[in-house]
């Protein structure tokens, strides 16, 4: 395998791989809000409404927790999508303190076109990368959410 990058671990910070693995996040991020655009979406609110099309109707801290994100910041998600009429909120019948977050119609047609977006841009991502090269990036990459999950925790 040809060297890409010099990023060393012991490089200066701008070099390093954390920071070639921020930079990254970051760039695809920017080409997913970029591709979504056109569907006035970015990429949370797409995965939000591509979340609750394919599971179902879940609670807001459940979305939170599944995005990664504080549950204010989802609420102003959900309040985003609710008042374009993609999501709804109805009372759970097990506690009526919580709200569960459901699809509508609209928000399904959308979410289907969102796949469709979804599939060409991580096709053009992965080009020229290999199966067993994307395995090797996923071990590496949860790995480091473990250790980063115990140094957050120690």
């Amino acid at each position: 395998m040809s060297s890409l990058t010099n990023n060393e671990l012991d490089a200066p910070p701008w070099l390093r791989v954390e920071s070639t693995l921020m930079a990254t996040a970051r760039l695809i991020r920017e080409a997913f809000d970029s591709r979504l655009k056109p569907l006035d979406l970015n990429l949370t609110q797409a995965s939000l409404l591509a979340y609750v099309a394919e599971l179902g109707a879940t609670t807001q801290t459940g979305l939170a927790e599944k995005m990664g994100t504080g549950r204010a910041a989802m609420g102003t998600v959900v309040d985003g999508l609710e008042k374009r009429g993609l999501i709804e909120r109805h009372p759970d019948p097990d506690d009526r303190r919580v709200w569960r977050i459901d699809i509508t119609d609209n928000g399904r047609e959308l979410a289907a076109r969102v796949v469709g977006v979804d599939e060409v841009l991580r096709g053009e991502l992965r080009h020229g990368i290999g199966r067993e090269e994307r395995q090797a990036l996923s071990w590496v990459l949860t790995r480091l959410q473990v250790n980063l999950q115990s140094a957050i925790n120690q």
